[in-house]
């Protein structure tokens, strides 16, 4: 396996700062920090990005979130191993991906769940890190990095 290129950002550097700070300022939204992991996995899930996912379990478990609860990111509706905040983090997060899937991208249902659980900086600290991750599995996706190769 070999990538098509470089990662966009290590060809024009300029770009991974500002990539990076959207992230950073996403952890300051008051969101748990390993709900926001959950989120970057489960929408590299979605988006089949293989560096990320594997990035992104790595970034998890030094978070400190567990083998169980990672094995179970992409069943989350199925088992019993998330909150219900997780939960509507989670759906949030797959709505938002998945824009083209219905009329309707991200349901008012799906909405006002997250907001049950989050407050307007969280909800914020929530699309960014959906938005970026969305982003970073493009950039890698359309290149074809390889999973593991960033550490």
């Amino acid at each position: 396996m070999n990538p098509r290129m470089p990662n966009p950002v290590t060809v024009l550097s300029g770009a991974m700062r500002p990539l990076m700070k959207i992230v950073e300022v996403a952890k300051q939204g008051g969101v748990p920090e390993t709900t926001l992991e959950l989120v970057h996995l489960r929408v590299s899930q979605v988006n089949g990005c293989s560096a990320c996912v594997d990035g992104g379990s790595r970034t998890a478990r030094k978070s400190g979130e567990s083998e169980e609860r990672l094995g179970a990111v992409s069943a989350w509706r199925e088992t019993p191993y998330f909150t219900d905040a997780e939960r509507a983090a989670l759906a949030l997060a797959e709505s938002t991906t998945r824009l083209a899937d219905r009329q309707d991208a991200v349901p008012d249902q799906v909405w006002d769940e997250a907001a049950r659980h989050y407050d307007e900086r969280g909800l914020a600290a929530l699309v960014l890190m959906i938005g970026a991750t969305n982003l970073f599995n493009r950039l890698n996706a359309s290149t074809r990095q390889i999973a593991g190769a960033w550490g």
